[in-house]
């Protein structure tokens, strides 16, 4: 595609590039890096995911990469004047034309995942200095145009794109929930972007400028199809390169899949039930959940043997953290708290407040709600066991500890009883079921019901113009 226009062509990217899988999480990054290079980007923005090694291999990483670096919003937590860890802007001259930019990653970055992640840290929201920017782009720099690259959820960025701050920014080019949107979503101030997932899709963006004026603007999202665009055998060669010390341990067959395994899902997906169906077979408790991860590439049988192997390496996909297990007893009221904090975090009418694409996921659990209710009266039932909760008892959960939590708190809830780290990794616990019942057919089964939503809903972006496709 750059070779079209190749002097007038830039290549973003949102972010959440060396996290992710196999490899990516034994080398801390550092094979994807020069693989990235490889594709040579001119802008890069660090996703929520690019914290998970902690903060040292962020700068590390990131500083590694050959393109310019943007981030307006992340900085050094010890220093009183908010020295930023990346530029907070970045100018291209294309054509005599001016393109500034600015970058944003999520704000609530340190709650959605392990704390630790982000020691060292300070995240603030664009609200504080996105105006202050987008002055000193168009006004002192003389830039034709503004564009904010962010890793914030397409609910956060259709926010922003209303909001008086966004004046001036022409796009806001999203990442994070990794929406497929197919035509550019318009704000009182800015457009709206997302280019899906699992480098299956590129966001094209031509624009026509005529004398420090927009003459034209026409959005594509490509489908990047094996058959139109051929691999390139050079780059081919590298992955298979950066990959060879990890072919013996990642290639190893877990065990074998008859349904298949997908994550697309906002609410319930049979990739988590297959996760916290293991976890409550080990350790045999009421309730076992995971804090989730919104995404990860879909494993789909084969048509003639019926099943699809599940490697070590596709574990790393489905998880790409692996964290020691935890148990602890919790109240039935408790348990009510924390599903409609979770509801909140998951569909907040406040669009700031919404973060990951995601709500929890678990086993022995069915829970009724309604996502359109307000803060604390979205729950309708919840049964345990397939028994009514009772408010007043003690309920024993498990599910993986997060790095940086108070020791009294299991997957965001707070005041948990009789905690204990079990010492088990849950990357063991999934290799242990997959040997004892492999092969393994998970499904939607109605664990997480929406009164006012299909099972299968696919965003959180409810309310616009807009569909998942």
């Amino acid at each position: 595609l750059k070779q079209q226009n190749p002097l007038n062509t830039l290549i973003v990217d949102g972010g959440d590039c060396f996290q992710g899988s196999g490899i990516a999480s034994l080398t801390q990054g550092r094979a994807i890096v020069p693989l990235v290079n490889k594709m040579n980007y001119d802008l890069v923005l660090p996703g929520n995911w690019e914290v998970v090694y902690g903060k040292e291999m962020l700068m590390h990483d990131m500083n590694n990469y050959t393109a310019a670096k943007v981030c307006t919003n992340m900085f050094h937590n010890d220093d009183m004047d908010l020295e930023s860890l990346f530029p907070p802007y970045q100018i291209f001259n294309l054509g005599g034309t001016k393109i500034g930019f600015v970058g944003y990653n999520d704000p609530l970055t340190p709650i959605r995942q392990s704390p630790a992640y982000s020691k060292g840290i300070k995240f603030t929201r664009p609200k504080v200095n996105l105006q202050k920017y987008v002055k000193l782009l168009r006004e002192e720099k003389g830039c034709t145009m503004v564009f904010a690259l962010s890793h914030m959820g397409l609910a956060q960025q259709l926010h922003l794109s209303n909001q008086d701050y966004a004046e001036g920014v022409d796009y806001i080019l999203g990442a994070d929930t990794h929406e497929r949107v197919r035509e550019p979503i318009i704000g009182k101030y800015s457009k709206v972007t997302e280019p899906g997932a699992f480098g299956s899709f590129v966001g094209k963006l031509d624009i026509v400028i005529e004398n420090g004026k927009i003459k034209d603007e026409v959005y594509e999202l490509i489908d990047v199809d094996p058959e139109r665009y051929k691999e390139d055998v050079e780059m081919k060669h590298a992955v298979a390169k950066a990959k060879e010390p990890y072919n013996k341990v990642l290639g190893e067959v877990l065990g074998q899949t008859k349904t298949p395994l997908v994550r697309y899902y906002i609410m319930e997906t049979p990739m988590d039930n297959l996760i916290t169906d293991a976890v409550m077979w080990r350790f045999k408790t009421d309730i076992a959940v995971s804090n989730g991860f919104r995404f990860c590439p879909p494993l789909v049988p084969d048509e003639k043997t019926g099943v699809a192997d599940i490697t070590k390496d596709y574990l790393w996909s489905m998880l790409p953290v692996n964290s020691e297990v935890k148990t602890a007893d919790v109240k039935g009221k408790q348990i009510i708290n924390w599903l409609e904090n979770e509801l909140e975090n998951a569909f907040s009418k406040d669009p700031t407040k919404r973060f990951g694409g995601w709500f929890v996921r678990y086993s022995g659990m069915q829970v009724t709600f309604t996502i359109g209710n307000e803060k604390g009266k979205r729950i309708q039932e919840v049964c345990i066991k397939n028994e009514p909760i009772e408010l007043d008892k003690m309920y024993t959960m498990v599910a993986c500890q997060r790095e940086g939590d108070p020791d009294n708190m299991l997957c965001r809830m707070r005041n948990v009883h009789n905690q204990v780290p079990q010492g088990v990794m849950l990357h063991d616990v999934i290799e242990q079921y997959l040997a004892e019942f492999s092969p393994v057919s998970p499904k939607v089964e109605g664990r997480a019901i929406a009164t006012d939503a299909d099972p299968n809903l696919l965003t959180q972006a409810l309310g616009v113009n807009y569909q998942f496709r």
